[in-house]
């Protein structure tokens, strides 16, 4: 079956990082009036390169459902052909997409969440973010505890740093743990990898709430597919990281199902 194609047009591209050189980008879709998708899923970019061969390459989008319009954000790669494209395509310009695609979602019934990103393995998270804690809309996060424990090396890596912890000061339940991995003197906030920032919020959490560590396993009589849980762990970014945070919570007896990720090269 032919995939469905719709022409993104770009509004408005802002750089998130001048060192990093990354970009956000606005679209809208000029062939829908409303793009239905779930936060946390992806578009397929699709173009030809100078040799006339069609090139695709998959994105998360990195907003919340708004009418037709979604967002990306994408670093520029000296040998990426997508990753160049997008830094250079002047606004006005067009692109084919399709989806939306990806399973890389909130689970529901909603639970508390732990989430997890370096880089822009962000784009997803901003996602669930912007549609749990919408600034002129209904607070969706029913009261859960939500952490995000977002890595980078240096600040100017943190991409929408500002947004995350202007969250923060408006939702209690809401908290941003900013962590680098080669920070200046300067730098007050977390330092270090997100695994360990990873570990010292589940291991104060099952304290606080008399939890075993590592956790029993679930009933063997109760189907996977009607597990209930009342965290969830949703991981995004490089491969390394992905498999570190993903080993060391299956350590603490997290069931493999309430692990969602989701990893780039």
């Amino acid at each position: 079956m032919a995939r469905e194609l719709y022409t993104a047009r770009l509004v408005r591209k802002d750089c998130l990082s001048e060192a990093d050189h990354c970009f956000h980008f606005h679209f809208v879709l000029e062939d829908l009036e409303s793009f239905s998708f779930v936060p946390g899923q992806f578009v397929s970019l699709l173009a030809r390169d100078e040799n006339g061969k069609e090139q695709t390459r998959a994105y998360s989008i990195a907003s919340a459902p708004d009418g037709n319009r979604f967002e990306l954000c994408v670093n520029r790669v000296e040998s990426g052909f997508f990753s160049n494209l997008l830094p250079d395509l002047p606004v006005g310009a067009a692109i084919q997409v399709d989806g939306p695609h990806g399973y890389f979602t909130l689970r529901q019934p909603f639970t508390g969440s732990l989430l997890v990103a370096t880089g822009t393995g962000i784009a997803p998270i901003r996602a669930y973010l912007q549609w749990l804690f919408p600034p002129d809309g209904p607070n969706r996060s029913q009261g859960k505890e939500i952490w995000l424990v977002y890595g980078a090396r240096y600040e100017t890596s943190l991409y929408y740093h500002q947004e995350f912890a202007a969250i923060a000061a408006r939702h209690s339940n809401f908290h941003y743990l900013p962590t680098l991995s080669r920070a200046p003197q300067s730098w007050t906030g977390l330092r270090g990898y997100v695994q360990q920032h990873v570990a010292r919020i589940v291991e104060e959490r099952a304290a606080r709430l008399g939890l075993p560590l590592p956790q029993p396993p679930p009933d063997p009589s109760i189907p996977a597919r009607e597990l209930r849980f009342d965290i969830y762990a949703y991981i995004c970014g490089l491969n390394e990281m992905v498999a570190g945070v993903r080993a060391l919570l299956t350590g603490y007896g997290w069931h493999r199902k309430q692990i969602v990720f989701e990893r780039y090269d």
